[in-house]
């Protein structure tokens, strides 16, 4: 189910050419905790951001065609940094990467320090406003509970940012095709509110399969500059 994209003649070209490029080296860079530890911006980045259990790890894992890429960086210590992953290139450095997805850290902790999240506001919004390779986020929002408040404040703070981002729904195998309807509807309405977001949203569940080739092609439409 991948109703809200739109009908693109050049779209099966691109799932064609993300399939095999996600089929080839796709390895873990680096776990960056300030921006003084990004890699050199020498090639394009996607930024994947949503809500703690939001299933990012598991949509990530799925776009790589791997069982826990996006695990490699998942150690204690490390949930507030920005996990860098090469696309193409070669695993020993030499040929540079096609692009670099972020996974950014998980927002919405309901228990989380003040201090850490403070920390994660000001990492987040400086890599929003300052990284020029950043061609494209991706925002993740549970198909089971919709947009948030705290998804609003990340939306907000991407329009202010001058980014350009598109809603993705997760875990959408989780929930009735009827209550899925009203769902795409009302986060369709909320994204064409916002300045930097696309006024179509995908729907995906990681697990089932859903719309995960139609948003690698997307993915790498957008690192391309479409």
């Amino acid at each position: 189910m991948e109703e809200s994209l739109p009908e693109d003649p050049g779209q099966a070209l691109y799932e064609e050419r993300a399939r095999k490029l996600f089929s080839g080296p796709v390895t873990f860079l680096l776990s960056a905790p300030a921006l003084q530890f990004l890699p050199q911006p020498t090639v394009p980045e996607i930024a994947f951001a949503g809500r703690s259990n939001v299933g990012k790890s598991s949509l990530l894992n799925a776009l790589t065609g791997r069982k826990a890429i996006a695990r490699t960086s998942v150690t204690p210590g490390r949930t507030q940094e920005l996990n860098y992953f090469n696309v193409g290139g070669s695993e020993d450095g030499e040929a540079p990467p096609e692009f670099r997805l972020v996974d950014m850290p998980g927002y919405g902790f309901a228990k989380a320090p003040p201090a850490v999240v403070k920390k994660w506001r000001y990492l987040v919004n400086d890599y929003l406003r300052g990284r020029q390779v950043l061609k494209r986020c991706l925002l993740l929002i549970d198909a089971r509970h919709g947009v948030k408040p705290v998804d609003l404040e990340v939306m907000e703070m991407m329009d202010i940012a001058g980014v350009s981002y598109r809603v993705v729904l997760t875990k959408s195998d989780k929930v009735k095709a009827s209550e899925l309807a009203k769902t795409i509807e009302k986060v369709m309405a909320e994204a064409r509110k916002h300045a930097g977001a696309y006024p179509e949203i995908s729907v995906t569940s990681s697990e089932k399969g859903m719309g995960i080739e139609e948003l690698r092609g997307f993915v790498l439409k957008s690192a391309e500059g479409g």
